[in-house]
């Protein structure tokens, strides 16, 4: 996909379009809405991922995004998406959440659905949710720098190429044979990149591989382990979700696993005696080499102190004739306790390296010349340490080249069994929602809504606790009841259910049937009267929602806080009789619904939630509204209790009538 298709997509530009060619297919991924894939393009985070992939997503849908179209709506769809998130156990399904939102495109919904629908199929024990605990995207590793070997060639073009393809190792210009000789001295491996040179003889490991840029993986395993590395914990709790879950995953987990033992956190190889056995060499050599010395010098001082050495004049001359010192008495007293000591040198020495294919030259670090004290051969032990040092890094490099081939085939499975982990947290967290509470998916038909046994998660209560609500309209109403009655606690049931139904996700219902809705307009309820200003800006809203021809649902609660009742009941009923000549579907709540209703020109249907009485000072609701019915207030319910008392006044009685 070229960067200017990409641009194409809302809220894509140059630069974010740029950064998305870096994937090796950012077409795929964004048809996915595949969150994971687009966040490992450089400088893309999770939560900018997300918004993308919603955006292609509704490109691909030809979705308009203006379905939530007030800051009400907006805010249930909010605390919809809140509560499956709630349930994700991963960052990633928390923002690949995001990419799910109410849509009036049917083939949207409809692929949702298809997603949601084997979602909730899926069982979220607590096995697996623990093992997803430790999933997260896998990242690419950082620095990852290589010192002990370089690249070689003698042509510019190659020098440029091999410096953009293999960032991590050096790469050097070279004139002839006597150039890669000086780079073998000082590097383990030398790889040369130019045929040319094929047959050269130079002393260290050189290696001519013209086509080495084609596989850079294989010049650099180090790339590869590192990947491996710094992923190793993420990639075994996406092996241990699969295992939890038994569901089927893109590689053997036993194999990666194995391979993954073999790796250090540090990117290099582990568990191979042979090389620890050069690492230790190399790291203790000067140690060893003052330790063996110790055990000469501390057996020859013990000879020494054990023997009387007598030494006749005639003797004692001639050697200091010759300007002779310690070393010609102990070459003639304790040769052979000198030799022992040497000999005890080196057997310790040995034993410290512990590597028998360099015994030879190790025992060569102690001479026979007798000495007091005795001392190592600087040259020997130097010629050792580089001697240990290259085979270290020579056998480094091959078990880095094993692993990493080993590695290097489970790449792209591994990435699909880190992905598959964190997609199976998104659809266990829509599992989870549909479980707590009690959720089925809508049928889309005919206009209107119908709610049956509908139950609203985002009450101040259990959920368990909730009551169920029946509701349906299929065209407009008037909503009345008791204050505190749950009428906004039935329209913020209604869109609610309208949200994740046209999320494509299953609702908090026993049946629920839905008309696909272009819009959803809340109107929540205003605190106090509105200026001038406001009033006429809530108009003009109210006549932009008349007009056209957009099946909306519209929900509004007590419009009539807007201004003075006796005007709001007019403006409310000129607004209702408006939207029943739409295609709209429309529920206002109204404590003036019997003013409306007298003040409108055509039919309003008004329901109802019918207060059942005072029971202990607490009001008895029956939730469900009443179709064609207008409710009691509050007042008249209080009325009606002090009149049946059975008092003798009869004021509460005559004060009763007034509400017939």
């Amino acid at each position: 996909m070229e960067r200017e298709e990409l641009e194409t997509i809302p809220g894509v530009g140059a630069k974010t379009a740029e950064r998305l060619t870096e994937l090796d297919d950012p077409e795929a991924a964004l048809a996915a809405g595949d969150v994971a894939t687009l966040a490992r393009a450089p400088g893309i985070s999770d939560g900018r991922a997300a918004r993308i992939a919603r955006a292609a997503i509704r490109d691909r849908h030809g979705d308009d995004g203006d379905f939530l179209a007030t800051a009400r709506a907006r805010e249930i769809y909010e605390d919809a998406l809140g509560l499956l998130q709630e349930r994700a156990v991963t960052h990633y399904a928390e923002k690949r959440l995001e990419t799910l939102y109410p849509s009036a495109s049917e083939s949207r919904i409809e692929e949702v659905r298809a997603f949601a629908s084997e979602a909730v199929e899926r069982e979220p024990t607590p096995e697996v949710r623990e093992a997803l605990e430790g999933v997260e995207p896998l990242e690419a590793p950082r620095d990852v720098r290589v010192r002990d070997r370089c690249l070689a060639t003698n042509d510019a073009e190659t020098y440029s190429e091999a410096r953009e393809a293999v960032p991590e190792m050096s790469v050097e210009l070279v004139e002839d044979a006597r150039g890669i000789a000086d780079l073998a001295r000082g590097y383990s491996t030398v790889v040369v990149l130019d045929a040319g040179f094929t047959g050269v003889e130079v002393d260290g490991d050189v290696r001519v591989e013209p086509n080495a840029l084609e596989d850079p993986v294989s010049v650099v395993p180090e790339r590869t382990l590192a990947f491996f590395a710094r992923n190793r914990d993420r990639l075994r709790a996406a092996a241990a979700v699969h295992r939890a879950a038994g569901i089927d995953a893109p590689c053997d987990i036993e194999t990666l696993d194995e391979a993954l033992s073999r790796l250090n956190e540090d990117g290099t190889v582990a568990g191979d005696d042979d090389l620890e056995a050069l690492e230790d060499a190399v790291s203790d050599l000067d140690a060893a080499v003052s330790m063996a010395e110790g055990v000469a010098n501390d057996h020859l001082r013990e000879a020494i102190e054990e023997r009387d050495v007598t030494i006749e004049g005639t003797d004692l001359l001639s050697l200091v004739e010759r300007g002779a010192g310690v070393d010609s008495l102990l070459e003639r007293e304790l040769a052979d306790e000198f030799a022992a000591a040497v000999e005890a040198a080196r057997d310790r020495f040995v034993d410290t390296l512990g590597v028998e294919d360099y015994e030879s030259l190790a025992r060569q670090a102690f001479g026979e010349e007798p000495t007091f004290p005795v001392e190592h051969d600087e040259r020997v032990v130097e010629r050792l340490r580089e001697e240990l040092t290259a085979e270290r890094d020579r056998r480094a490099a091959r078990l880095k080249r094993d692993l990493a081939d080993d590695l290097g085939e489970m790449r792209d499975p591994a990435e699909e069994l880190v992905d598959a982990a964190l997609e199976l947290d998104v659809e266990l967290a829509i599992a989870r929602f549909a479980e707590d509470f009690d959720c089925v998916f809508p049928t889309f038909e005919g206009r209107g809504f119908e709610i049956e046994g509908g139950r609203s998660p985002l009450l101040d209560v259990g959920f368990e606790a909730v009551e169920p609500v029946d509701y349906g309209v299929g065209g407009v109403a008037l909503l009345s009841g008791v204050n505190s009655g749950g009428k906004t606690s039935t329209l913020d049931l209604v869109a609610l259910v309208v949200v994740l139904g046209q999320m494509g996700l299953p609702v908090p219902a026993e049946n629920v049937r839905l008309e696909r809705f272009e819009a959803l307009h809340y109107q929540a309820k205003t605190q106090g009267t509105l200026d001038a200003g406001a009033f006429e800006s809530t108009l003009r809203e109210f006549g932009s929602l008349v007009a056209g021809e957009r099946t909306r649902l519209v929900l509004v609660d007590e419009l009539e806080s807007i201004t003075e009742p006796g005007a709001s009941a007019v403006i409310i009923a000129g607004i209702l009789e408006a939207l029943t000549e739409s295609d709209s579907t429309a529920v206002f709540v109204s404590h003036l619904a019997g003013e409306i209703r007298e003040a409108a020109a055509v039919d309003v249907t008004v329901d109802g939630i019918e207060a059942l009485g005072l029971e202990d000072g607490e009001l008895q609701v029956n939730r469900s509204p009443v179709k064609d019915h207008l409710a009691r207030s509050t007042p008249e319910l209080i009325v009606e209790k002090l009149a049946e008392e059975g008092t003798d006044d009869v004021f509460y009685r005559d004060l009763l009538e007034k509400f017939d």
